[in-house]
């Protein structure tokens, strides 16, 4: 990095199609079909299908394939972490997001200036997906989705716990790819008296997982003669249309795993274990990556401007 170099303003906009970067003539986690789409994770939020050329890591085109099949894109190119691949001048390499498994951050190197784009991440520990490998840059494009001061996710293992004080059987409430196997995973490690069901929307993605070397624990296909006969220590694991369909369910505790409060709010158990990070995490990213200016992206950035307002220049990219 070198302060005597000039950041350029306009290196990654916002557009109505998503951040776009016209000196290499790529999208970021475009909203909409593209030509060249540098793609950071497969959640639909940021990996949609129909683009021409997909940068992606592998787990993250293996999950775009599974969910839309021939539509997923015409041309995947895969890349290692680390490897350097170029772009109209602009050369590009991946780092380990610590989001879900396969998650990158996106460092983009242009005329002396490095700019790192973090798609979303955390750095909590996660047995289910590479951990966070963050690097510096000039400037830090980052996530916000959580950026107020008094957000503060608790410790996921804590979170977890709660559910071995609960003797009846769990509605899980999770989404279907990333989280679901990282609660999973979690479950076996903390609470192993309760036998896991996969609503079967589930199972393809904790069956990658397994494939690409990702040891989730014991787990099942949901049976409801199985949840029928028993009667305590059942967890079945839907994915949020399912939950919220079922919100009449009888004879089990709903609970549904987020960071969001507001969707807590009728549950009789709340289960705050996020995959984004909280006011914290984001300054630690801060400190270590070294950025001279942050650029702020998916969510409010206005406290974060702010607070840092006295050291650090901070342009809000969503407003």
């Amino acid at each position: 990095m070198s302060n005597s170099v000039a950041i350029l303003n306009d290196f990654i906009v916002q557009t109505k199609i998503g951040l776009f970067c016209s000196y290499g003539n790529f999208y970021l986690d475009p909203k909409e079909p593209v030509v060249e789409a540098v793609i950071s994770h497969a959640h639909g939020d940021h990996a949609v299908s129909g683009n021409q050329n997909v940068y992606c890591t592998a787990p993250t085109a293996a999950f775009m394939q599974h969910r839309y099949r021939k539509f997923a894109a015409a041309h995947f190119h895969l890349k290692a972490y680390h490897e350097v691949f170029n772009l109209k001048g602009v050369a590009i390499s991946f780092y380990p997001a610590g989001h879900m498994l396969g998650s990158a951050l996106v460092l983009m190197e242009y005329k002396g200036v490095r700019y790192l784009y973090t798609g979303d991440y955390k750095l909590e520990a996660d047995s289910t997906c590479e951990p966070i490998e963050l690097v510096q840059a000039d400037v830090l494009l980052t996530e916000t989705t959580f950026a107020t001061a008094e957000t503060k996710h608790p410790d996921a293992v804590e979170e977890i716990k709660k559910l071995n004080a609960v003797e009846a059987n769990i509605m899980l409430g999770a989404y279907a790819l990333g989280k679901s196997q990282r609660l999973i995973a979690l479950l076996n490690e903390h609470c192993p008296q309760k036998r896991i069901l996969l609503h079967h929307s589930i199972m393809p993605f904790a069956r990658l997982y397994e494939e690409m070397g990702v040891k989730l624990g014991q787990y099942e296909v949901y049976d409801r003669k199985v949840m029928k006969q028993n009667q305590a220590n059942m967890v079945y694991i839907v994915p949020p249309m399912v939950y919220n369909s079922y919100f009449r369910a009888i004879n089990v505790i709903r609970v549904f795993a987020t960071g969001w409060k507001n969707l807590q709010k009728n549950n009789e158990i709340q289960l705050y274990i996020s995959d984004h990070v909280d006011w914290d995490a984001i300054l630690e990213t801060i400190a270590a990556v070294k950025p001279r200016e942050v650029w702020t992206t998916h969510g409010s950035g206005t406290a974060l401007q702010t607070y840092l307002a006295p050291k650090l220049v901070v342009k809000l990219l969503n407003q």
